[in-house]
């Protein structure tokens, strides 16, 4: 993808040309999207294609987790460095935007009067403006898509509506590639449970429903996850002390 595609032309014969060329290369994300293996490269993609379809310096993507947020993917470290003193603080657009649907727009880090910690500490790290756009789904909000740029006013409508289009379509494949995971790891998990369920069976001649009795009991005796337990009796040969 290469940024010529993208660049602005006044209206006319060209402009159709544009429009369509953008359309072109967001399908061919949503293809890229589709073939990615998981979240980190999921998010990855989207915050390349993000430098090439917009007009900012920096994009990253941060994720709703369990602790707090994550971040995956930036294009630079000044990124990873706002998202943390966001973490940090409870303060700034990310914050906001994560608890909602509605996305932030900063025209200038120079004149922000709503945050004015985040705002100054922005501004040291050479960022003037900054788009915060919600990664949704029918359960939420999941994450943020965070687009920075070192010149104050620096995204029109066009860029904006862009952004939402690109936070559209990764919000879906965030979504497919957790689900893919979470689906991943359940097989592993019972893979684990059924070999722990096999030494078991062989060492106390018992069968499959006293042998799975058994870890369960050692999951919840000693809290837990029976995954982690059934991992412990295969590396060990030994069961958690309750």
């Amino acid at each position: 993808m290469d940024q010529a595609s993208f660049e602005r032309t006044a209206p006319g014969e060209h402009e159709t040309t544009d429009l369509s060329g953008t359309a072109e290369r967001f399908a061919r994300l949503a293809v890229e999207l589709h073939d990615t293996s998981g979240v980190q490269e999921t998010v990855q993609a989207v915050v390349e294609f993000a430098l090439q379809a917009l007009n900012c310096s920096h994009a990253g993507v941060a994720l709703s987790v369990r602790g707090g947020p994550d971040i995956p993917a930036v294009t630079d470290p000044v990124v990873a460095e706002i998202y943390k003193f966001q973490m940090d603080s409870r303060e700034g657009p990310l914050v906001e935007v994560m608890q909602g649907t509605t996305s932030i727009l900063v025209t200038d880090t120079a004149t922000e009067q709503r945050w004015p910690d985040w705002a100054f500490k922005v501004r040291e790290l050479g960022v003037r403006t900054v788009l915060d756009v919600p990664l949704t789904t029918s359960g939420g909000t999941i994450g943020v898509l965070g687009l920075y740029s070192t010149k104050p006013d620096a995204f029109d409508t066009d860029d904006e509506a862009i952004a939402h289009i690109l936070a559209r379509h990764a919000s879906v494949a965030v979504a497919n590639a957790r689900h893919d995971e979470s689906m991943a790891q359940a097989i592993d998990a019972r893979k684990l449970v059924g070999q722990a369920m096999g030494i078991l069976m062989e060492r106390y001649g018992i069968d499959g429903d006293r042998a799975f009795e058994v870890l369960k009991r050692y999951s919840q005796d000693t809290n837990t996850k029976l995954r982690d337990v059934a991992q412990q009796l295969i590396d060990t040969r030994k069961l958690p002390q309750s």
